[in-house]
């Protein structure tokens, strides 16, 4: 290909041969620089895009991967804030389980060794080799929906449990069950007995512990105290009432230490060993009382190990 070149400056024109090599040359330089240029205008406009507050425009200038890259991104951000939220809740009531646990361990004396709340129990196995497979988002999540239901039943159930193994604790503090004195025998048990006064046939409406002066007398079982002041036949008398119309009695006492109206615990010292009253010497006069009829204390107490 021949171009000629006429020129007013020279006054003479000139010639110029194009090969097909030059040809090819030129074009595929064009084609660089269409590359080059588009390229560019990607990198611009995607950069351009972020910054641009106005939707309509911003979707024009993105490109279509760079826009299902966003929503897969965007939604995987949100599964992510949801799960992250579902594992805060569960780690909660993972919590208020072990507490629980904990609570029941120390009430009722189970060696903490048998359920530690503070490991994770030993596990084991031989390694069988499978196709791994990784779970998918949405596996994973429905894995943590199952166990925080489960986490939420368990404590629901472990609340109930604790409440009704509390009261029944509690019921057993409320029975005089516990020895009032430290003895290992009685001089005069419950029931018809000859009266040591009038040597005639009487019913005795407890049973008497012989002791030394001033010995300690304890509360056989938590209560409030009802009585304390001295009666005409039984002296120094403290009377501690254990609800459920139950009334417990500690008679001939050389001194009173506890007030009408005080709460006591299971234990609690509240009297000491005397002879007041209608007695023949040291000793504690023991009654349990329901609705006022005498029971006999033998089927309530229990010999301290």
């Amino acid at each position: 290909m021949n171009i000629i070149l006429i020129s007013d400056r020279f006054g003479q024109a000139k010639s110029l041969t194009l090969t097909r090599s030059h040809l090819l040359m030129g074009l595929l330089l064009l084609l660089m620089m269409v590359i080059l240029l588009a390229v560019t205008l990607n990198h611009f406009a995607g950069e351009v895009a972020d910054k641009i507050n106005y939707p309509i425009l911003r979707n024009v200038l993105q490109n279509p991967e760079a826009k299902r890259n966003h929503k897969i991104q965007a939604h995987l951000n949100k599964n992510l804030d949801f799960m992250a939220a579902k594992v805060g809740k569960m780690q909660v009531q993972l919590f208020r389980l072990n507490e629980l646990g904990r609570r029941l361990v120390d009430l009722y004396g189970i060696d903490p060794q048998e359920l530690s709340f503070d490991q994770l129990p030993g596990q084991g196995g031989i390694d069988r080799e499978i196709r791994e497979q990784d779970l998918s988002l949405d596996e994973l999540n429905q894995t943590l929906h199952s166990v925080a239901r489960s986490l939420r039943d368990r404590a629901d159930k472990l609340a109930v449990l604790d409440s009704l193994l509390l009261g029944d604790r509690i019921e057993q503090e409320m029975l005089p069950s516990a020895m009032p004195l430290e003895t290992d025998w009685f001089s005069s048990d419950f029931g018809v007995r000859i009266d040591p006064f009038t040597g005639k046939k009487s019913f005795h409406e407890g049973v008497d512990f012989p002791a030394k002066m001033g010995t300690p007398i304890k509360a056989a079982a938590g209560g409030v105290v009802v009585f304390s002041a001295r009666h005409p036949g039984y002296g120094n008398m403290v009377a501690i009432d254990h609800g459920n119309e139950l009334v417990s009695r500690y008679a001939h006492a050389s001194r009173l230490l506890v007030n009408v109206g005080q709460v006591v615990l299971k234990g609690q010292k509240i009297a000491e060993i005397g002879s007041s009253g209608r007695s023949t010497g040291p000793h504690l006069h023991f009654e349990i009382r329901h609705n006022d009829i005498p029971l006999n204390p033998s089927r309530f107490l229990k010999k301290a190990d």
